[in-house]
């Protein structure tokens, strides 16, 4: 077993333990390819802890991930695990947040146009499959921004949250009243 591996074994959900395995990350980012391939492996529970570090990672810096988006948008359509799909949907949230309302400029050097529409087909799957709140209201954020660019995406995404929402969950319900009153 790999000592990343063996690290990733012991992190739980606490805040404390994802936040020191991203320092890890950020003070050796030559583990990061490592750290990407084990999120790849989505049948294995160790990829969703991997995803966690993934995500508290781009909380602290998302520029370490820059460098491998094309890698990250192989990866992602692959995953199903809820606890590995919430995670993926925050970095998108934090890719779009940072490209279109910081206007960061690596990130929009590095997010390109074929990443974005990538993004949109990605986050509307997770929003008309079986996803938890979570992903679904990280995806609802991402879409409505970019849909600041790619015009079909903000009447599409209105027809879906209107569909769905008197099956939603309350919040659910509450992410979708404040995404269709910005649309």
């Amino acid at each position: 077993m790999s000592m990343l591996k063996e690290i990733l074994s012991t992190i739980n959900h606490s805040r404390e333990k994802r936040s020191s395995f991203a320092h890890m990350i950020l003070q050796q980012p030559t583990l990061l390819p490592e750290l990407l391939s084990i999120c790849e492996q989505v049948d294995d529970e160790i990829s969703f802890r991997a995803a966690w570090g993934l995500e508290f990672l781009c909380k602290d810096s998302i520029t370490p991930l820059l460098t491998h988006l094309d890698r990250l948008f192989i990866i992602t359509p692959k995953v199903y695990q809820h606890q590995a799909v919430r995670p993926m949907a925050k970095i998108f949230e934090y890719l779009s947040l940072g490209y279109y309302k910081k206007k960061d400029p690596q990130i929009q050097q590095a997010l390109s146009r074929l990443h974005r529409e990538k993004m949109i087909e990605i986050c509307f799957d997770w929003l008309i499959t079986d996803q938890k709140v979570a992903a679904k209201a990280y995806s609802m954020t991402s879409l409505y921004l970019l849909g600041t660019e790619f015009d079909w995406v903000h009447p599409e995404l209105k027809n879906i949250l209107e569909n769905t929402y008197s099956n939603g969950s309350a919040a659910y319900q509450a992410r979708c009243r404040m995404v269709l009153k910005r649309l």
